[in-house]
């Protein structure tokens, strides 16, 4: 017996096929590699300034010695959401 408060609702799924997310994730893909590449290099000249003492100057290595541990860290963060994204969303660093 139906009573008048009886509702019949549909199964209801989602539609995730939006055709800009797939444009979202490789422009997030590009900044992401981009911003690893750049702290990459950052790293190399800090420290190959720290370990070679002719290849700069003393400007460079006190800039070298100040920093090296915060581009340590931003390496370590971008690394780690560059990881998540890659799992997330299957992407291969838009190369």
């Amino acid at each position: 017996m139906n009573l008048p408060a009886d509702v019949d609702v549909p199964d209801i799924n989602p539609d995730f096929s939006a055709p800009f997310f797939q444009g979202f994730q490789v422009i997030a893909s590009y900044i992401l590699a981009g911003a690893m590449l750049v702290v990459l290099i950052m790293l190399m000249l800090a420290g190959a300034a720290l370990a070679f003492r002719g290849l700069a100057s003393d400007r460079v290595r006190t800039w070298a010695g100040e920093n090296i541990l915060w581009i340590f860290i931003a390496a370590a963060i971008l690394g780690a959401a560059n990881g998540l994204f890659a799992w997330f969303v299957n992407f291969d660093f838009g190369f």
